[in-house]
């Protein structure tokens, strides 16, 4: 009876991955189809880091490259701040998708998402590496996106 329960577990444990792993792909596709190469939005980076208090940041992306990328208060973030690395991760999304496929955040324990029903991005983020373990966790909410031309 032990084993008939772990195969059953097994087995939704599973379907609930890909099914997670579907809408993942479904929403990049969604966006890649969108067709919006232009765009601006605010990202809020949640975690237990120092600059919790500058966020959010304001993100400007054209053709997949960042064109302009701030803290709340307007003070530019340089490409050559050391920092600026971990919010590129995040500031396209682009590259947000490739790395809840493939980059840290694939490798999580659990990871939940919320998309944007319009274009598919990833509006709200949750990312817990280690569920047992504490300040590991990461929270990214994407908010005030607007299409630019």
């Amino acid at each position: 009876m032990r084993k008939i329960i772990f195969i059953v577990l097994a087995i939704a444990m599973t379907a609930c991955a890909i099914g997670a792993k579907n809408d993942l792909t479904a929403n990049q596709e969604k966006w890649q189809t969108s067709g919006v190469t232009h765009y601006r939005f605010d990202l809020d980076v949640i975690c237990f880091c120092a600059f919790r208090d500058r966020m959010p940041l304001h993100i400007e992306v054209k053709d997949g490259q960042v064109v302009s990328m701030t803290y709340a208060d307007g003070t530019a973030i340089p490409a050559d701040d050391p920092i600026r690395e971990t919010f590129d991760r995040y500031a396209t999304f682009d590259a947000l998708f490739a790395d809840l496929q493939s980059g840290p955040a694939s490798k999580a324990e659990e990871v939940t998402i919320q998309y944007d029903p319009t274009y598919g991005f990833p509006s709200d983020v949750n990312i817990d590496q280690i569920k047992a373990a504490m300040d590991d966790e990461l929270h990214l909410t994407v908010s005030n996106f607007e299409v630019l031309k």
